[in-house]
């Protein structure tokens, strides 16, 4: 199977299924003498685990990780990091029901028409679940940026057609986790919280955005061609599962503008005026801050039965069972966090690498 590897200097492999017996990850790249805290790389796993809240999955992991080399005494090596997260609470037996039948929206299909054989269990290798290791590989990375000076931050700025109105500007980082949704805002965050509760009495789910930024990024970082920083990073956050879109900037409305509102006038060196362009230009950063919104769907499983067929191509039911979140983004928050942050570690280093 190829496409378990991320970046190129500061390189990422993990391995696993949702209900085998640990899922984990290789770090390669990462340079030597770096100090790790490895609270804080389990702090950030705690913030996407399941069963955080009564608006997310129930199943019930510590998401406890394992470092098994690269790591001595606190700091980096310069080796491989290899890590391992135990799988404790998978309970395949509420997918036997799915063996043979295709679940709508799901990767159960096209996963089954490329390799002709599939884990019917949480959706095995396509599962949600990998991305714990995204954030294990993430919180080593921002724990290396940030002696640096490079931050990134992300919250939950919409679910369902619920929008927080404030600008990132003015948001209070502090209220992003004393929220269960992560949305900054204790008035539009009650909201969501009620609309996502209402959703799973329905047996249904709905999908939202994570607003993201990357501070501190000085002028320079990216490539100009196939490469480019904006395109890395649409690779890596549209390679989370669920992910629908990636905007940077103005994003969309860029195609109602035109070239004299949209052109960020240069006020001194590194600065502009707005920042229409999202802190990339020509696929190299331009030392504004980086701003990116990110688009999931809602979640293809629904406790509703949906018509289908099965492995023979025969009408089927398939039926939602077993424990899933009713919208994605509160657990996504540190995800999205951690591809950026793996992104950007990556192409600091390459720009290193020549000087």
């Amino acid at each position: 199977m190829a496409g378990n590897s991320i970046g190129q200097l500061f390189r990422l492999t993990s391995f696993g299924e949702s209900h085998g017996p640990a899922i984990g990850g290789i770090i390669d790249g990462c340079p030597p003498g770096v100090e790790i805290n490895i609270q804080r790389i389990q702090s950030e796993l705690d913030r996407r685990k399941p069963g955080q809240s009564h608006i997310t999955t129930q199943r019930k992991e510590s998401d406890t990780v394992k470092i098994l080399s690269g790591i001595f005494e606190g700091k980096t090596l310069g080796s491989p990091i290899g890590f391992t997260i135990d799988n404790s609470d998978a309970k395949s037996k509420d997918y036997d029901h799915l063996k043979d039948v295709y679940r709508p929206s799901h990767a159960d299909f096209t996963y089954d028409a490329k390799y002709g054989i599939r884990d019917h269990r949480g959706g095995g290798r396509s599962s949600a679940r990998e991305t714990a290791c995204r954030v294990v590989a993430g919180a080593i990375a921002r724990q290396f940026l940030e002696k640096t000076g490079v931050d990134v931050w992300a919250y939950v700025s919409s679910v369902g057609e619920i929008e927080l109105e404030n600008q990132y500007q003015n948001v209070d980082r502090s209220m992003i986790e004393k929220s269960i949704v992560r949305c900054p805002d204790q008035d539009t965050s009650a909201r969501m919280i009620t609309f996502i509760e209402d959703i799973r009495k329905l047996g249904d789910t709905v999908g939202g955005t994570v607003f993201c930024v990357i501070q501190g990024l000085p002028a320079g970082i990216g490539e100009p061609v196939f490469d480019k920083l904006n395109a890395d990073l649409a690779k890596a956050l549209v390679s989370i599962n669920a992910v629908k879109a990636f905007e940077l900037g103005s994003g969309v409305s860029a195609a109602k503008m035109l070239g004299s509102e949209h052109n960020d006038q240069i006020t001194s060196l590194g600065k502009t005026l707005t920042n229409n362009s999202g802190g990339i230009q020509g696929g190299i950063s331009n030392g504004e801050d980086i701003t990116m919104r990110v688009t999931f769907k809602p979640v293809a499983t629904i406790m509703r039965d949906q018509d289908s067929v099965n492995a023979k191509g025969e009408t089927a039911i398939a039926s939602g069972k077993g424990r899933h979140d009713p919208c994605v983004v509160p657990r996504a928050v540190p995800i999205v966090e951690a591809m950026c942050l793996l992104t950007i570690a990556d192409h600091y280093l390459r720009q290193k690498a020549i000087g």
